[in-house]
């Protein structure tokens, strides 16, 4: 799959001396749902308000579909719509002069029957007469996802598109980005809901103090990384775990009922077999038995820990 954004060496340090984006590098397929995590500060909007053309870069270049977003500006910018974190749009202004308005700021001849489509699948049209000012914060949020959409830009930001919304907006929001990559849409966002990070994205990309810790393809990582338990439910408690299992590094719950064996994915398959035959060799019986694999939300916190 060709790239349709590529960030080479990029950095962004204020006048104050702060480096919000260090070196960074970062290839966004087209037609992907890239999720880009981090905390707060990581630098995830930096990165964001820097490819929309925003935020000035300090050292570095990108480019989109070919175009440099500097030197070819206006190419580039057309190509993309950005849904901001911030509430940002005409309190007097129409639902549908907005987002028309929009859509002629990019050049893009009137198309009312694409502004109707577009109110529709977010659930606005029946607003669409209605002015801003008189909207719910959910509804606000709606406007400037349809606004982005407005000029049916062939790249789509969101950052922290369903922070602080409610879960009808977050059900549409979701619906509509599938609906946006079945159409070959390039979706990149920023969540801190890693759970739809983790329903939703192709690729992870992990940023932390301004430098990408990783990028990978979401189930090799969770391949890769992710650690899975092997719980014994025992029949009878263990005050003590014997002295044969020890060298599995094994955890016995305070009640002393439950063994719990970690292991990862480059673990040799034979060790767990060997495992339950120690068991039972050390007389230890145990009436149930289940597996639990780490989340992408495990990984996250792990991978960022590493870096501070």
């Amino acid at each position: 799959m060709p790239n349709i954004i590529t960030i080479s060496n990029l950095s962004k340090t204020y006048a104050s001396g702060f480096s919000a984006l260090k070196d960074v590098n970062l290839e966004i397929r087209r037609g992907e749902i890239f999720a880009l995590l981090g905390p707060n500060g990581a630098g995830k909007t930096t990165l964001i308000s820097t490819v929309c053309g925003i935020v000035r870069a300090s050292e570095g270049r990108i480019t989109v579909a070919g175009y440099d977003i500097v030197t070819d500006y206006r190419a580039a910018r057309a190509m993309i719509g950005l849904v901001p974190q911030e509430l940002t749009t005409d309190a007097f202004e129409t639902v549908w002069a907005t987002v028309s308005f929009s859509r002629g700021l990019f050049g893009r001849a009137p198309n009312p029957a694409h502004i109707e489509n577009v109110l529709k699948s977010l659930s606005l049209w029946s607003k669409k007469d209605n002015k801003i000012m008189t909207l719910s914060g959910g509804m606000k949020r709606r406007v400037l996802i349809a606004k982005a959409l407005a000029h049916e830009p062939d790249i789509l930001f969101l950052d922290e598109p369903t922070a602080g919304v409610d879960v009808e907006l977050r059900r549409d929001m979701w619906n509509l980005v599938r609906a946006l990559k079945e159409k070959g849409v390039t979706i990149i966002l920023t969540t801190h809901y890693i759970e739809e990070a983790e329903e939703m994205a192709d690729r992870i990309g992990v940023i932390n103090r301004g430098e990408i810790v990783l990028v990978e393809e979401k189930a090799e990582l969770m391949r890769k990384l992710g650690q899975k338990n092997l719980t014994l439910q025992l029949e009878q408690p263990l005050a003590a775990i014997p002295a044969p299992l020890v060298p599995y590094g094994l955890a016995l719950s305070a009640s002393g009922t439950e063994l719990t064996y970690t292991y990862d994915a480059h673990d040799e398959p034979g060790r767990i077999i060997a495992l339950l035959r120690h068991v039972d060799e050390a007389g230890v019986r145990f009436k149930d038995l289940q597996t639990t694999q780490s989340s992408l939300e495990d990984i996250f916190v792990s991978l960022v820990r590493e870096t501070k």
